[in-house]
């Protein structure tokens, strides 16, 4: 069983429907004991940081998430989901702190590049050698949303890449944690595919 964690931010339905549709079973949740059973931990996320900081905690599901990344269970964060596991992010001007369980900053994404923000639609990937792409093409296409980005602390744990004025960091593995900026179950076949090799290492 796959625990989809509800914490009143997220793109929820449709990170369940994609689950269901690979075949797998998902529940949508924000009880910890569920969470802490299932065999798989996806957190979705879309909005303001702050704000999903401060509803993962009113939920009482900040050590339930810590626990799953260090206890290196099988974890998949989509987007926001991604950001926060970081230190901090530097929205709203200042630094929101983030859950801590890995080096790095999420940065705005500058108005001056002469591109929209937020970065929003199908943008290649550059990827390394992971597991969730196998079967896929060398530049595969996703779908983003967003108007922050990642910059990892520690490289060796970036496993995509993608350019949008400046090179981002796009996802990130870590024994059994995994985690994309872009949201693979809006990115067609080849985030389906995303989603079937990841949940073929339960």
């Amino acid at each position: 069983m796959i625990a989809i964690i509800d914490y009143g931010v997220g793109n929820l339905g449709s990170v369940e429907k994609a689950l269901k549709f690979i075949g797998l079973k998902a529940v949508v949740t924000s009880d910890a004991g569920v969470i802490g059973r299932a065999d798989g931990v996806v957190l979705p996320g879309v909005g303001a940081f702050s704000s999903a900081m401060a509803s993962l905690e009113s939920h009482g599901l900040v050590q339930a998430v810590k626990d799953i990344v260090r206890e290196n269970r099988l974890f998949f964060g989509i987007c926001l989901g991604m950001q926060m596991l970081f230190e901090h992010s530097e929205e709203g001007g200042g630094k929101v702190e983030g859950l801590s369980l890995f080096k790095g900053e999420v940065r705005a994404l500058s108005g001056d590049m002469g591109l929209k923000v937020p970065h929003m639609g199908w943008n290649s990937l550059d990827i390394s050698d992971c597991p969730l792409y196998k079967g896929l093409p060398d530049k595969p296409y996703v779908y983003f949303v967003h108007s922050f980005y990642l910059n990892a602390g520690d490289k060796s744990m970036v496993t995509a890449t993608c350019d949008y004025g400046v090179t981002f960091d796009a996802a990130i593995g870590s024994g059994r944690v995994f985690a994309t900026q872009f949201h693979p179950e809006k990115s067609g076949e080849t985030g389906l595919t995303i989603l079937k090799n990841w949940a073929g290492l339960i």
